[in-house]
């Protein structure tokens, strides 16, 4: 009767180490989606107001909501895309600082990337 206790006992734990672990992996891709359509939709608007001549201002908030979204836009067989967008990202908010007309290819660049890493997640989960 002793074994068949410690047996049920180590069957339940182990059942509700596998549920919780299942609930937080849940979590996480949302999390995870959440700041991948974040990014996207705010690279774009920001891709757009820039082709209009938008705010400098309201383009460099955008900018930097997408460096923050794109933290949290983490798949590891994405992080070597995440770092490129990154550093295009970076390119991007420095020509526009400056004025450069080449902040617009960099910030398309970079959304070409974040569309990639979303196709590369997506096939995954």
């Amino acid at each position: 009767m002793k074994i068949f206790k410690k047996t049920l006992a180590a069957l339940f734990v182990m059942s509700a180490l596998v549920s919780t672990s299942a609930m937080a992996n849940k979590a996480g891709d949302a999390k995870v989606r959440a700041a991948a359509d974040a990014t996207l939709a705010k690279t774009q608007e920001a891709l757009e107001l820039l082709e209009k001549g938008g705010n400098k201002e309201e383009i460099l908030k955008l900018l930097s909501d997408v460096r923050q979204s794109q933290k949290e836009f983490r798949y590891e067989q994405t992080e070597r895309l995440r770092q490129k967008a990154g550093n295009y990202l970076k390119n991007a908010r420095e020509e526009l600082e400056k004025g450069d007309s080449n902040a617009l290819n960099d910030l398309k660049s970079t959304l070409d990337v974040y569309k990639e890493m979303m196709v590369i997640y997506n096939a995954a989960h």
